[in-house]
């Protein structure tokens, strides 16, 4: 038997993860003097103690002990998880799986070179893959191969929190701030994070500009699949959803919230469009 496994910052939902048999290891977020695991903790209550108390999460990779424990299994595993150069998780993981008994079938670390619903999109299509009768090498050399295909673009509403996690400056907070600039990020092919375009003026001319860099890569999307993803946002995911519909004939566009570990980083009313290129 294979297994398919990841991380939280995946942003898989309960509904997904059990609908295609994956497991996922928690991170840690450290919020006002205690420690929680990603998922024991809503956007809500971790937005309203940011506001509260003024101090941002903290977040941390599951050590490898964690990560030992995790893959105590006596099956084959695939572990798909955050950019390794997002996150010390996947170096962890690594640790873990070369620490594994020789007398067990191997642990397949992927480096997915992406966070949130990028690392999912992966995660589902190792998934069918193995449902296919695939073995886990095969599954790793063509989930390899759809790395680079990954898009991933989302809008951040608010510089607070790029601004308390030291990723912008005081002046660029300040001016971002007063222009109502709304960065639209992308995730670049190395792994790392870059703003692909500032925006001005209203919300929707963010929105609509996603749509549009979606709009410019047809007839070269995959279609089977595409994830909108939001840190509490659902009027606005409604209307990526509706246009992205009118736009392209899409197999299946899969809603997910953001776990507190994406959140912490990106802040409220922060929604995305992923997807695969052909």
């Amino acid at each position: 038997m294979i297994e398919i496994t990841t991380d939280s910052c995946s942003d898989l939902s309960a509904e997904l993860r059990q609908r295609f048999g994956i497991r996922a290891i928690p991170l840690q977020v450290y919020i006002h003097g205690r420690n929680v695991r990603d998922g024991e903790l809503s956007l809500p209550e971790l937005f309203g103690e940011v506001e509260q108390y003024g101090e941002l999460p903290k977040t941390s990779a599951p050590p490898v002990g964690d990560f030992l424990e995790f893959f105590d299994t006596p099956n084959e595993i695939i572990y798909i998880g955050i950019s390794s150069k997002l996150s010390a998780t996947l170096p962890n993981a690594i640790l873990a799986a070369q620490a594994r008994d020789a007398n067990r079938p191997p642990v397949h670390v992927i480096d997915s070179l992406n966070l949130s619903t990028g690392i999912g999109l992966l995660v589902l299509r190792a998934a069918e893959l193995r449902d296919q009768g695939l073995s886990a090498l095969e599954i790793k050399a063509q989930i390899e191969a759809l790395v680079p295909k990954l898009h991933t673009t989302f809008v951040i509403d608010t510089l607070d929190y790029l601004y308390k996690g030291g990723r912008c400056s005081a002046m660029q907070h300040v001016v971002g701030s007063l222009l109502r600039i709304r960065p639209v990020i992308e995730v670049r092919p190395d792994g790392t994070l870059g703003v692909k375009e500032k925006i001005g003026g209203s919300r929707k001319k963010a929105l609509n500009s996603m749509l549009d860099d979606f709009s410019s890569h047809l007839p070269n999307v995959d279609l089977q699949r595409v994830f909108v993803t939001h840190t509490g946002c659902d009027a606005d995911v409604q209307y990526l959803v509706d246009e992205l519909r009118a736009r392209a004939q899409i197999g299946e566009i899969c809603i997910t919230h953001a776990g507190a570990t994406i959140a912490s980083h990106c802040g409220p009313d922060t929604v995305g469009i992923l997807y695969f290129l052909k």
